[in-house]
C-alpha cells in the first residue's frame, strides 16, 4: 500500500532537492495570460484533431466532463497535490491540455486502467538502431554524468550530453538523428508517442522517479526496464504521482534558476508541462531577464480558469 503523506513532511522531503532561499525574494509571476489572444496551435495537433473528426472545443468539453463526473478521480488529483505541495488546479492545467491538444479523453478512469493492462507483458527496450539505452550512456562522452545519483540531476546531463554531443552528428562513425534525445531513444513505438491520464514521456518519468518515490513511494525505474517504466506512466494512479513531480519541478526550477514564482500561473505551469525543460527554459529566461509567457496550451488553461477551478 503506498502511504499518502502530509503537505509539511512532502516539502521537508523535497527540501532535499529544492533550492536554498535566495537572498533576493523571487519574482511572483502575476496571474493570467501576458498574451491578449492566444498564440497559433500547432499544425500537428491541428492535423490530429481534424483526423479524429472533432475540434478542440470538443474534446475540451469530453476533459471537463470526465473530471465533472470522475469524483474518484478528482479525489486522486486533490490528495496527490496535496502530497507534492502543489495547487491541484496545476494537474488539473496539465490534463485538460493534454487531452485538448494532444490526445481525446476517455469517457471512464477505468478505461486508462484498461488501456495501461494492454500494454502489459510487452517486450520492448529502450534503444536506437540496435543499442540500448544502458549501453549507450556508458559511452565516455557521458563521464561527467557518471557521478550523479539523483534522477532528474542525472538525466538531464544525460539529456544535455546528447544535445551538444550526439544529436543530428557523427559520432565515432555513428550518425544520430537530429531529435529529442526522448524521441530517439524512448519511444519505441513511434515516434512522438506519450502515454496515459498525464501523456507522460518516458524519459519524463526517468528524471522525476527518485521525488516521485521519496514522496508517494513507487519503486524507483530503471531504463533498463522499458515496461516499468511503462506502466508508470499508463497507470492512471502512478500517472498522477510523475505528473506532480513535474510540476513540482518546474516550479523548483523556475526558483532556482530564473528566481521567479510561477506557483499563482496554472498556465505557465501548464505550458512548461507540454514544452519540457524546465531547467534549460529557466536559464535562458534567467539570461534574458524578464517573465515567462504562456504558450497556446497554457493560453488556454489561463482562459479557462474560472470555469476549471469549479471542479475543485
Amino acid at each position: 500500500m503506498i502511504v499518502r503523506r502530509s503537505v509539511l513532511t512532502a516539502f521537508l522531503i523535497l527540501g532535499l532537492t529544492m533550492p536554498a532561499a535566495s537572498a533576493v525574494a523571487a519574482t511572483r509571476m502575476p496571474p493570467g495570460n501576458r498574451h491578449a489572444e492566444q498564440p497559433p496551435v500547432p499544425g500537428a495537433s491541428v492535423r490530429r484533431t481534424k483526423a479524429g473528426k472533432t475540434t478542440f472545443d470538443l474534446k475540451y468539453d469530453k476533459v471537463y466532463e470526465l473530471l465533472s463526473t470522475d469524483h474518484r478521480l478528482m479525489g486522486k488529483i486533490k490528495s496527490t497535490a496535496s502530497a507534492y505541495g502543489i495547487d491541484p488546479i496545476h494537474m488539473i492545467g496539465a490534463i485538460v491540455g493534454e487531452h485538448t491538444y494532444n490526445v481525446d479523453a476517455y469517457d471512464r478512469l477505468q478505461s486508462y486502467y484498461v488501456k495501461a493492462a494492454s500494454y502489459a507483458g510487452k517486450a520492448f527496450n529502450f534503444s536506437y538502431d540496435g543499442e540500448k539505452i544502458d549501453d549507450f550512456v556508458a559511452r565516455p562522452q557521458f563521464a561527467r554524468c557518471a557521478g550523479i545519483t539523483e534522477s532528474y540531476q542525472l538525466w538531464t546531463c544525460r539529456d544535455e550530453v546528447w544535445r551538444a554531443t550526439f544529436q543530428g552528428k557523427s559520432v565515432d562513425g555513428k550518425s544520430f538523428p537530429n531529435n529529442r534525445f526522448s524521441a530517439v531513444f524512448f519511444q519505441p513505438f513511434y515516434a512522438g508517442q506519450t502515454f496515459g491520464l498525464g501523456q507522460i514521456n518516458p524519459l519524463t518519468a526517468l528524471m522525476m522517479s527518485d521525488l516521485v518515490n521519496r514522496t508517494s513511494g513507487y519503486p524507483k525505474l530503471d531504463a533498463d526496464d522499458a515496461g516499468a517504466v511503462y506502466k508508470a506512466i499508463m497507470d492512471p494512479d502512478r500517472s498522477l504521482a510523475y505528473m506532480a513531480a513535474i510540476i513540482r519541478t518546474s516550479i523548483d526550477d523556475y526558483r532556482r534558476y530564473a528566481n521567479v514564482d510561477i506557483s499563482g500561473n496554472p498556465g505557465i505551469t501548464a505550458t512548461l508541462f507540454n514544452v519540457g525543460d524546465p531547467k534549460q527554459r529557466a536559464q535562458a529566461l534567467a539570461a534574458k531577464g524578464g517573465l515567462p509567457e504562456e504558450n497556446y496550451y497554457g493560453w488556454l488553461i489561463n482562459d479557462k480558469l474560472p470555469e476549471l477551478q469549479r471542479l475543485l
